[in-house]
């Protein structure tokens, strides 16, 4: 009893004195913990697969006194597919810091070929001095000079070896590239009907749904605002690739161009109908089923509902 009570009166006498021994580490509000308890429950943390909060916290300051990762430290694949995610502008900062790896003639290729997936130079010997860099800043120049004015931009790309003056690569490299302007593009084509042809021919609409089809068509080669012979231009061409695409379901279904021709009239048709807010009686099935066996009578009935059904779930085929 007489130890117990020296005890006590000894560790009130410690707390006054603010002691901190070794076998002590000091808490806030005075609280203290024995050393060798913190020991082993950072031991049974550990044993238990639990996370040391303190080393944790060392190791990330450390980080961030070293600052960034120097990718030149890292193997030249691990780096190069790290910059591999950056795009141009980005890439162009990052060769401030690692000029060797950021201007590395790879990863302007890459971005080259992702942006304009066509050109004809990529499939001629370089000539002296080429660098793909050089060829991005070139690709961008001539893309928002074909969006301001498509013949100059067209002419740009020429003068400069990117492309050849011929129908079939231009419609290459319109069909590969997302960077030029629908409504400047539809000008073109309009004008261009050598282009337009070998375009059309570039797709490729095999075993495809009509309405589909039309759709993927309708992506590439924008659709006019309004009705009129360039409209009929291009449904009568988009008909017969759809044919060539599919002779064994021309014939299974009795289809001709010009039926799918007719199809597809009533598959725009609908969608205006199905999707307009000023129309407010809208087309039933039965009435589209009805109105377009009047014009195309072989057309087997099952399929006209299919047509609707798409329409009415997925909606506008020209959108």
């Amino acid at each position: 009893m007489g130890q117990g009570l020296w005890r006590i009166a000894r560790n009130q006498q410690l707390q006054q004195q603010g002691y901190s021994g070794q076998g002590y580490l000091t808490r806030e509000h005075g609280r203290r913990i024995p050393a060798n308890n913190v020991s082993n429950t950072s031991h049974r943390k550990q044993a238990q697969g639990g996370i040391d909060i303190y080393h944790l916290l060392k190791a990330r300051k450390s980080k961030e006194q070293e600052g960034f990762i120097n990718l030149e430290m890292l193997p030249p694949e691990l780096s190069f597919t790290i910059l591999s995610y950056l795009n141009a502008t980005d890439l162009c900062l990052a060769s401030c810091v690692w000029q060797d790896l950021a201007n590395d003639e790879l990863l302007w290729q890459g971005l080259c070929k992702s942006t304009w997936g066509h050109c004809s130079i990529y499939n001629k010997n370089p000539p002296l001095g080429f660098s793909f860099r050089k060829l991005y800043m070139q690709l961008d120049e001539g893309s928002l000079t074909f969006n301001a004015n498509p013949d100059e931009g067209v002419n740009y790309f020429m003068s400069k070896g990117i492309l050849d003056d011929s129908p079939k690569e231009i419609a290459k490299f319109i069909f590969c590239t997302r960077t030029l302007n629908w409504k400047k593009l539809r000008i073109y084509l309009d004008e261009r009907r050598d282009v337009l042809d070998d375009l059309v021919t570039l797709h490729n609409f095999r075993n495809q749904f009509l309405p589909n089809a039309l759709r993927e068509f309708f992506r590439h080669i924008h659709a006019p605002e309004e009705r009129g012979e360039y409209l009929e231009t291009l449904i009568t061409k988009f008909s017969h690739r759809f044919c060539a695409c599919n002779p064994d379901l021309m014939r299974e279904l009795g289809l001709s161009p010009d039926a799918v021709y007719v199809l597809c009239y009533s598959l725009i048709l609908l969608s205006i109908d199905l999707t307009s807010p000023h129309v407010k009686n809208k087309m039933s099935k039965r009435e589209f089923i009805r109105n377009t066996r009047r014009a195309a009578q072989n057309i087997s009935e099952d399929f006209v509902g299919h047509l609707y059904d798409n329409i009415y779930l997925i909606g506008h085929v020209a959108a």
